[in-house]
């Protein structure tokens, strides 16, 4: 059983580095899991990285297992997958996923981990928190069989969202992005791909996942009379501005937030946060989401990994880290 461990640590905004750990032992009721592969929520981690978490969210925006405090040093990621080496027999051996931070191994309470499905490697695991999140979303918007949908940005996010609601009968949906790389990445999800110029208006609902103003205006000028918005971007520090002076107040337009945090209303009585999580890591069998995973990179290569990943110079969707399986 191992007893030291490394891990990813915020130093301070744009700086990073590996730190060693010392293991608890684990208890009744506590697994210990050596990871197999993590993977970096571009958007969220490299906003924690340049450190623009708002004061007023730091509390809002902890990770389940997060050490440390904004803006660092902070212990900081939610994408994790690996094995159960010590722990109840149904358990041991079993791949699983869990929102733990960038680290090689860790001790968690049993209920934080959930078993990853055989058919789902685990490159392809780290995304079931992404997943999860759309799986959010859909409850949240309620999509109609025949709807003309499109989803505002072609980030982690925003893809994930798009193949699921493209599995809704008779829809069309078109993936918008300023990238026309993400033109490749729309027909892996099976889905239509627009540039912000050439995406159709008369939309019966619009996600948006750009996490930029332009992305926001846009989605409310691609909406249908009475439509709604479901905006599932985190803007951290940045300011937002919209034209709201023209068709959003003779349309009747709305726009709604849906967040990850909570079990969306629309299934909160009937779902658990855990069959939430269950049902996206069941979702990943889909080989799809494949066209997600963009890089590797080994987890010793994380600090200057984020750092690209902030700056833009390493260009990603979900850029996946590995661990030693030895």
């Amino acid at each position: 059983m191992p007893t030291d461990a490394r891990a990813f640590w915020i130093r301070e905004p744009g700086r990073s580095e590996i730190r060693p750990v010392r293991l608890p032992e684990p208890g009744p009721g506590e697994v210990l899991v050596r990871t197999l592969r993590s993977g970096v929520s571009r958007g969220t981690e490299t906003l924690v990285f340049r450190g623009g978490v708002p004061e007023s969210q730091y509390d809002v925006m902890r990770a389940p297992f997060q050490e440390g405090d904004f803006p660092g040093p902070v212990k900081y990621g939610y994408l994790n997958v690996g094995i159960v080496e010590w722990g109840p027999d149904e358990l041991r051996g079993r791949t699983v996923f869990c929102l733990f931070p960038h680290q090689t191994a860790y001790v968690v309470p049993i209920e934080a981990v959930t078993v990853v499905p055989d058919e789902v490697p685990p490159e392809r695991a780290v995304l079931a928190g992404t997943v999860e999140t759309a799986v959010n979303a859909l409850w949240d918007a309620a999509p109609l069989v025949g709807d003309r949908i499109t989803v505002v940005g072609a980030g982690m996010v925003g893809c994930c969202v798009a193949r699921l609601v493209g599995g809704m009968p008779g829809a069309k949906v078109t993936l918008v992005d300023v990238d026309d790389t993400r033109a490749d990445t729309a027909t892996a999800l099976g889905v239509d791909f627009a540039r912000p110029e050439d995406a159709a208006g008369g939309q019966d609902l619009v996600m948006h996942a750009s996490a930029t103003s332009t992305g926001l205006q846009l989605s409310l000028n691609l909406l249908a009379a009475e439509g709604t918005v479901v905006d599932l971007s985190w803007y951290g520090d940045r300011q937002v501005q919209l034209s709201l002076g023209g068709a959003f107040h003779s349309r009747r337009l709305g726009i709604r937030a849906s967040q990850v945090g909570l079990v969306a209303a629309a299934r909160r009585g009937r779902r658990t946060t855990a069959e939430r999580r269950a049902l996206a890591l069941d979702l990943l069998r889909d080989p799809a989401f494949d066209a997600l995973l963009t890089g590797a990179s080994r987890f010793d290569e994380l600090p200057e990994v984020m750092a690209g990943l902030a700056s833009g110079q390493l260009p990603a969707l979900c850029h996946t880290l590995t661990y030693d399986e030895g």
